[in-house]
């Protein structure tokens, strides 16, 4: 008998270990030192703290969105966020060496905050900013989404019981909201869908009203309609969620 609750205490806590209690966050700031017309780069987000599989998985997670965020050549070796900020002060300027009386200082601008948070997920949204030249700038929001129990970070088939049934709807909620006929080419109005088909945004996240679909600016439309969102809320998106909302 004590051998039973031994193992169920040890159970307990294992699990609490992972709940919402145990995670906590601390801001993490890195950036260059100020400089007028020079190239930037500014990175504030939050990093979990604690030695849990959770933590880790949300601060790697986030690293590597970080790093690919401002590897400017597709060939850079950076590891860490340090690193990062260094290839792309790097890459100005050997840019700027090679043509000095074209290259604009550069600005990298990245931030993340907790987009929401109950007992089971935790999205983490990363809102940036990179410019390297030309017209203007590129502007995007990223969501990551974690499972708290299992640790694990969670893609767009980690989400839902169907996805092709989800997809189905929100076809058609995203076809109401802007003004598309529900028969006929989704692109009948102007997007620029491949293939002329309806298809989920890489870009889905958990927000305090709603699941968040999220197209990048050039994904579905020109630069200049700016990003596509549309949010679902919960009361109608909760039927096909893994990690519905509770009320």
């Amino acid at each position: 008998m004590k051998s039973k609750l031994t193992c169920l205490l040890i159970c307990f806590l294992f699990v609490a270990c992972n709940n919402k209690d145990t995670l906590s966050f601390e801001p993490l700031t890195i950036a260059t030192d100020s400089c007028e017309n020079c190239t930037s780069v500014r990175i504030e987000i939050p990093e979990a703290t604690g030695k849990t599989k959770l933590s880790k998985t949300i601060n790697a997670a986030l690293e590597g969105e970080i790093i690919a965020l401002l590897n400017f050549d597709e060939e850079s070796n950076a590891q860490n966020l340090e690193e990062a900020k260094e290839a792309f002060l790097y890459d100005y300027e050997e840019l700027n060496g090679k043509f000095p009386e074209e290259s604009m200082p550069w600005e990298a601008t990245i931030e993340g905050n907790i987009a929401f948070e109950n007992e089971n997920i935790i999205t983490i949204k990363l809102e940036s900013y990179i410019y390297t030249g030309g017209a203007h700038g590129y502007g995007t929001n990223r969501f990551l989404n974690f499972d708290k129990i299992s640790g694990k970070e969670l893609y767009q088939e980690d989400l839902f019981n169907n996805l092709d049934e989800f997809k189905t709807y929100a076809e058609t909620l995203f076809r109401q909201q802007e003004n598309i006929p529900a028969e006929g080419s989704i692109n009948n109005t102007g997007f620029m869908f491949e293939t002329e088909n309806f298809y989920l945004p890489d870009n889905l996240g958990y927000t305090e009203t709603g699941l968040l679909l999220f197209y990048e600016p050039y994904e579905i439309a020109s630069f200049a309609d700016g990003p596509i969102t549309l949010t679902i809320p919960y009361l109608e998106a909760n039927s096909f969620l893994k990690y519905p909302k509770k009320p």
